[in-house]
């Protein structure tokens, strides 16, 4: 007796083994017990989050989020600057009939060790402040007309991303593949800013500083697809129009196309999940994932309805049910059921979600992969 007395003191007061297994386990518990909790308080509440009941609502959201990101940057001398002159500015077809296009270079010597390419271009797009942001567009020997855009998020170089580029291209998709600004083979500028002077730009969180009365930092996530996309529908017009993304990416995959409807299937793994969910930390996410401008306009349970809507449209958040970063567990249980009955509601559009249990990481697996190219129309 004891010896079980001072064991059991050494675990309570000095904390040795197993006291951290005991402690996480409680961790785990309490968590689990919070999002239950949260979702009980929420899940009566979520009719008043959803201020979509009909098509003009969509229309609305669409284009206060063009005014968001592009705040100012479709003024009058912008527009006769990009527009062809037979169009007027009119949200979402000022975007797509810009004549603004990236500068592109054609079939650069890089990474030619993929299987089933014929070449690689390189397009190049730049934004305020000399941000840039640089794509590979993969161009397989055999086209399928179909484009997969992948959007690697805050990871290093989208290289790091090849298995997903080589499991496309094997299949005869295009791939242009990118990453968030001042990540990858995008730069990182110096600049100044009155009051503070010069900083190099190395964090997203930096945004805010660079905010101004006719220009929005947030534009520096979406303008390059906007501009990408209208040179390949103007150089290649592809059928049908993809979009993957992988953690930022996938925050990235929703908010764009929630704005452009040329998207046709979407779709975001470990990308976001509504605030009333982030009860981690970790969850909580950088200066684009709580950007209180943008989320007041459209909250996140909007932007995966406006991402779903349309004809022959589709959106598919993937989760990692063991993701060591980002959105593990269920979650998505308290909304999935309520996107899927407003989409048949409004009458166009889809709504999927998949889990990935076949591992522990923060990646797009294999079986995510072959998830995607059976739900790609």
């Amino acid at each position: 007796m004891g010896i079980i007395f001072i064991y059991g003191l050494s675990v309570g007061v000095y904390k040795i083994f197993p006291y951290e297994a005991l402690d996480s386990s409680l961790d785990i518990i309490i968590e689990e017990k919070s999002i239950e909790d949260n979702q009980f308080i929420i899940q009566a509440d979520l009719d008043s989050l959803i201020k979509i009941d009909d098509e003009l609502d969509i229309i609305q959201k669409r284009n206060d989020l063009i005014e968001f990101f592009w705040n100012g940057g479709w003024n009058l001398e912008y527009q006769k600057m990009y527009l062809q002159d037979s169009v007027t500015l009119s949200g979402l077809h000022s975007l797509q009939y810009s004549k603004e296009l990236p500068e592109v270079q054609h079939d650069i010597p890089d990474y030619n060790n993929f299987q089933n390419l014929k070449r690689i271009d390189k397009l190049t797009v730049e934004m305020e402040y000399e941000v840039n942001s640089i794509s590979y567009l993969f161009i397989p020997e055999q086209s399928n007309q179909k484009l997969i855009l992948y959007h690697h998020g805050h990871d290093e170089d989208f290289l790091f991303g090849k298995n997903t580029i080589q499991f496309f291209l094997d299949k005869n998709f295009t791939v242009l593949a990118m990453t968030m600004p001042l990540v990858g083979m995008n730069n990182q500028p110096i600049v100044e800013i009155d009051g503070l002077g010069e900083m190099k730009l190395i964090s997203h969180n930096q945004f805010g500083l660079l905010k101004e009365k006719n220009f929005n930092p947030m534009k520096f996530f979406v303008h390059p697809i906007q501009i990408n996309l209208n040179f390949l529908e103007k150089e290649h017009g592809f059928k049908r129009y993809s979009i993957i993304g992988l953690s930022g990416g996938g925050w990235t995959a929703v908010v764009y196309s929630a704005i452009d409807d040329r998207i046709s299937d979407s779709f975001s793994v470990a990308g976001s999940i509504p605030f009333y969910l982030r009860v981690s930390e970790r969850d909580i996410g950088d200066y684009e994932q709580t950007n209180i401008d943008l989320y007041e306009i459209t909250n996140y349970l909007e932007l995966y309805v406006l991402s779903a809507y349309g004809d022959d449209r589709k959106h598919t958040q993937i989760f990692n049910k063991n993701d060591p970063c980002c959105y593990p567990g269920n979650g998505y249980e308290s909304y999935e059921f309520f996107i899927k009955d407003k989409l048949l509601q409004l009458g166009k559009g889809n709504f999927q979600i998949f889990i990935d249990d076949t591992h522990t990481e923060h990646k797009i697996s294999n079986t995510a992969l072959e998830y995607i190219a059976k739900n790609i129309g």
